[in-house]
């Protein structure tokens, strides 16, 4: 079994990572704790999104597929608010 995850920097939330790991909670404080190469200038992070798999093939396919440009894409659609919407502005004007 494996986890697909997103992270979003807390000091730099434009920032995000993707990663896979079978042990989400214990990647999370490594990443943290600065022992990530990509991830240790904007500490800390939390988690944005965390996709198990059963199928370890699945996983790595869909990770990959993630750090696409049409995965990028499709993480920004589907993963994340745009800024006025986080701040519980509809982005709609009257």
């Amino acid at each position: 079994m494996k986890y697909v995850y997103i992270l979003e920097s807390l000091s730099d939330p434009v920032r995000h990572y993707t990663g896979i790991t079978h042990d989400l909670q214990r990647r999370l404080e490594q990443h943290n704790r600065g022992e990530g190469v990509h991830t240790r200038l904007f500490r800390p992070w939390k988690i944005l999104v965390a996709i198990r798999f059963e199928d370890d093939t699945r996983a790595l396919a869909f990770e990959a597929y993630l750090k696409t440009g049409s995965g990028q894409a499709f993480a920004r659609r589907h993963f994340w608010f745009p800024p006025a919407f986080a701040s519980g502005r509809s982005g709609e004007t009257s």
